[in-house]
């Protein structure tokens, strides 16, 4: 088991960093040394901070979490430069958010989805295994229930539903009968427990065994899949033609949402046979730049975290209709 105060080293690293960056700042438009970019997921501000190095003098970031942690963290870096703003925030709502500052369109967003490296080793946010702490859960701690209150009041059968569709857990049955056996858990070394305890050895993968469960309830109870396909959606239509919208997932179901619109973006849509249209590739609304990118052996040497992350970018192309 590895402990918190083993890695700080990694709490700070931004995942493929540089060609993010690269992608998000060559796009070829005049704007974009002097537009708008938005950092949809400022965690600690590693992506931000390295945008900052490279935009110029009269571009701005603005910065969005909807974790208090990092939006003190991001009004702290603000401070030192004032081309960054944070706002609190989730990325599901960054349009009515810009519209509420008067911007109405930017030369690039980035989403980088899923939990922070800060969030994993913070033992009081239950979003880890690794150290017990209070079972919780919740990127915004003030919003919604915590992990324990659901997983203490729900039927087995949602439980089972949500270890099948998030974790893709296939002992999902037993695992859910022994959290209700075992209710009410409190922690996260309970809930570890709980799971590890049903789980065969010779099926116990090389990874935690309560890894598919964490990362099931986590994404439950923050509604990530829902965020990640609002979030495209909201992002993309801030985009000024020219723009370029990354993203950053770390699991093949996020990956899944955004290859699929991706490629839904990047095609016209399909046309009835026969249908007297001259030129339908005028619906196209964007085109793929790059994807799917993946760390490098160097990246993981500093970053083992990385390994999972993969970046796909597009840049729009036409109105959306």
């Amino acid at each position: 088991m590895t402990h918190q105060t083993q890695q700080p080293d990694l709490q700070h690293i931004p995942v493929l960093l540089d060609e993010t960056l690269n992608w998000l700042t060559q796009s070829g438009l005049v704007e974009a040394q002097a537009g708008i970019f938005v950092d949809a997921t400022f965690g600690r501000g590693g992506h931000s901070r390295g945008l900052l190095e490279r935009i110029g003098p009269d571009a701005r970031i603005i910065a969005i979490d909807q974790d208090a942690q990092a939006v003190a963290a991001g009004e702290s870096m603000a401070k030192e430069d004032q081309r960054l703003s944070v706002v609190k925030g989730r990325f599901s709502d960054l349009a009515r958010t810009l519209d509420s500052m008067g911007i109405e369109s930017v030369v690039g967003v980035l989403l980088d989805v899923g939990v922070s490296s800060p969030q994993l080793d913070d033992p009081q946010r239950g979003f880890s295994f690794k150290t017990s702490g209070p079972l919780d859960m919740r990127m915004d701690p003030q919003q919604g229930e915590s992990a324990a209150q659901w997983l203490n009041t729900a039927f087995e059968a949602d439980i089972v539903r949500v270890l099948r569709e998030f974790g893709e857990e296939r002992f999902a049955k037993r695992i859910a009968r022994n959290i209700v056996a075992n209710r009410p858990l409190q922690t996260t070394a309970e809930l570890a427990d709980v799971v590890s305890a049903v789980i065969p050895r010779r099926a116990q993968p090389a990874k935690h065994p309560a890894t598919k469960t964490f990362q099931a309830v986590r994404i439950f109870i923050n509604r990530e899949l829902d965020e990640l396909k609002e979030g495209i959606e909201s992002a993309f239509s801030v985009l000024c033609q020219g723009g370029r919208l990354a993203v950053i997932s770390f699991h093949s179901l996020e990956d899944r949402i955004v290859k699929q619109r991706f490629r839904e973006l990047c095609n016209p849509p399909p046309m009835p046979r026969r249908l007297p249209i001259a030129n339908a590739s005028m619906q196209v609304q964007a085109k793929a730049i790059a994807g799917p990118i993946k760390a490098g052996m160097a990246e993981l040497a500093r970053n083992p975290r990385a390994r999972s992350a993969t970046l796909r970018v597009i840049e729009k192309v036409g109105e959306s209709g």
